[in-house]
């Protein structure tokens, strides 16, 4: 059997943390910037955990990390 390899676009999106959760960015955080109030930017600069429900999936695509 040969090794799993790790899907690279979810690399580039998600990090591990310590206890073995995900990380992952905002969305709409790429530009039309002045409809957007003052606290919804400062709330989407912030990271995310990843949902429940997308962890498994997504677990599956980064076997290596």
């Amino acid at each position: 059997m040969p090794k799993m390899k790790t899907h690279r676009g979810a690399a580039k999106r998600f990090k591990r943390t310590g206890s073995g959760k995900l990380k992952r960015s905002h969305a709409y955080t790429s530009h039309l910037f002045a409809n957007k109030s003052q606290k919804q930017k400062r709330h989407l600069r912030k990271q995310a955990m990843v949902d429940n429900s997308d962890f498994k999936r997504i677990k599956n695509l980064m076997p290596n990390d």
